[in-house]
């Protein structure tokens, strides 16, 4: 014979379920606004119907339900999109970095600009032409001396500055890999929180939703692989329960290397550059180090080649244009990297620039008679050779302009009567040399090199520019997409909340219709004739 509570027992359980229903409603309206929060929902479920099958049991007409429960409160989520939108960031992140490296180094050269190295090597030539005009005046003399300077300063200013966002960069890397290693620390905490919860059979949704949004932002940097760790949580752990996670990092050649595995995670380190702590590098990086500590404190060190990281993540982007070495052994001419090669142009440019015009230079005869010395020097005594860093004038020169070799050579011209000091036939020479192709620049002129390093920057920013506009447009349609999914939406919740309101509402009318027929058999029967 069925119990007469039944049907009260059925209702109390609709009324206990809608009730978390709406609470759990109330939880999604609270985090509408709530960066990285997935709405969740209660998994509503029948409850056993009556009777349980066996040999003595009751036959009745048909087989009576008993009611709801909630079977769990789960987060809506799709993890094809996550790591759709994970791939996307990988290569966001990349073309930002470059975008924001080549467009710091087009603000430094700014050409064509009224200040750049251009305008003062066009000035150069100019004053030089003056020269051959009035070769015997004090006045152009020393605006030639001037104009050099002028040119020499601007090659510094390109070489220090780019120098200097190369070092801000580098201090960015040390940065990013701080930050990297703990966010690798602050997962493996969260996957431990979630192992203590659910082998108790809860689903602890909201440390999820902070475990997922690490690793959002943890994509930014490199390109990681997520998996569920096998085994789970254990214990009462239900079966849709995510448990703990294991982080990959991506290898260009396909291998990977876990960063985190459970509890247990990884700690990145720089290597190659000199740095005390390993992170922050001052000079050229070689590749990274995956550090893992045993709880005996020992180190493993997987050691990884910059050329084996996949181009993808905001790291390598930073440590492409950083510099690194091509093969480890940080020996000259290894070195690549956007900044590293535009110096390593500006100084290709400078010493040859300087080496033609010294040759023309040393070839002619100053307004004293005596054969032309070099105009272009180093300033710095430890290193002879002329770069875009030390490339300076001649002291000589810029104490007496008269030293200037703007006559041709007479040892050059035997018997010639116009080889004379002050005829400015030289000085023609070195301000024709504007349009001279040079050998070591590749057969062009030191304009046209110029001009070809500015075209060259102009068109890998416009690339990084494009592909930073595209990458950011995927993503933000898979952003939309998984929004869809998990987001709140308040108009949603507030239609649930009605629903489960009235269902709320009707599960406890049916109590009170139960209590009513309980009411009457209780105290209404075997009251006949009173």
């Amino acid at each position: 014979m069925r119990s007469t509570f039944m049907g009260l027992e059925a209702s109390k359980r609709g009324l206990f379920v809608q009730q978390s229903a709406l609470y759990t409603t109330g939880h999604n309206i609270s985090n509408a606004n709530t960066e990285g929060y997935s709405r969740q929902r209660v998994n509503m479920q029948a409850t056993t119907g009556y009777p349980m099958p066996g040999l003595n049991s009751p036959t009745y007409p048909g087989h009576l339900g008993t009611g709801v429960e909630a079977g769990s409160v789960q987060r809506v989520r799709d993890s094809f999109i996550d790591q759709q939108y994970r791939q996307e960031t990988n290569k966001l992140g990349y073309w930002q970095a470059r975008s924001h490296s080549i467009g710091q180094m087009e603000d430094i050269l700014k050409e064509p600009s009224d200040y750049g190295l251009a305008e003062s090597l066009n000035k150069f030539w100019n004053s030089l032409q003056d020269l051959n005009v009035r070769p015997e005046n004090g006045g152009a003399r020393a605006v030639v001396v001037q104009r050099g300077l002028a040119v020499a300063d601007s090659f510094h200013y390109m070489y220090n500055s780019i120098q200097q966002i190369r070092e801000n960069t580098g201090t960015e890397i040390g940065i990013l890999m701080k930050d990297t290693n703990s966010i690798l620390k602050q997962i493996a905490d969260l996957n431990a929180q979630i192992q203590s919860v659910e082998p108790n059979g809860y689903m602890p949704n909201d440390l999820y939703d902070a475990r997922d949004k690490l690793v959002d932002e943890l994509s930014t940097h490199f390109p990681v692989e997520v998996k569920r760790k096998e085994g789970g949580s254990g214990g009462k752990a239900l079966a849709i329960a995510e448990g703990p996670i294991t982080i990959s990092l991506i290898l260009k050649d396909g291998s990977k290397i876990n960063l985190v595995d459970g509890k247990e995670h990884a700690q990145l380190r720089n290597s190659g550059a000199s740095a005390s702590d390993g992170i922050t590098p001052t000079g050229m990086m070689t590749g990274i180090q995956v550090v893992k500590v045993a709880s005996d404190g020992t180190e493993t060190v997987v050691n990884t080649d910059i050329t084996n990281l996949s181009d993808l993540g905001k790291f390598k982007s930073l440590v492409n244009a950083y510099g690194y070495s091509t093969d480890n052994s940080g020996g000259a001419g290894t070195e690549k990297g956007l900044f590293p090669d535009m110096l390593s142009k500006l100084d290709k440019m400078a010493e040859a620039f300087a080496k033609e015009f010294n040759a023309i230079h040393t070839g002619g005869t100053d307004l004293e008679g005596n054969a032309g010395q070099v105009f272009f020097v180093s300033k710095d005594p430890l290193n002879t050779t002329i770069t875009a860093q030390n490339i300076s004038v001649s002291q000589s020169i810029i104490d007496n302009p008269n030293l200037i070799a703007a006559s041709d050579s007479k040892d050059l011209i035997p018997g010639n009567a116009d080889a004379e000091p002050g005829n400015g036939k030289n000085a023609l020479l070195l301000a024709n040399m504007k349009f001279k192709e040079l050998n070591d620049l590749g057969k062009v002129s030191v304009q046209t090199y110029f001009e070809g390093l500015i075209g060259q920057l102009g068109v890998d920013g416009q690339q990084a520019i494009r592909l930073e506009h595209n990458a950011g447009t995927l993503q933000q349609a898979v952003r939309e997409r998984r929004d869809s999914v998990s987001s709140v939406s308040l108009d949603e919740e507030m239609t649930n909340m009605i629903t489960f309101q009235q269902a709320y509402n009707a599960s406890a009318r049916m109590i009170t219709v139960v209590d009513e027929t309980l009411e009457k058999i209780i105290n209404g029967m075997g009251r006949v004739g009173l």
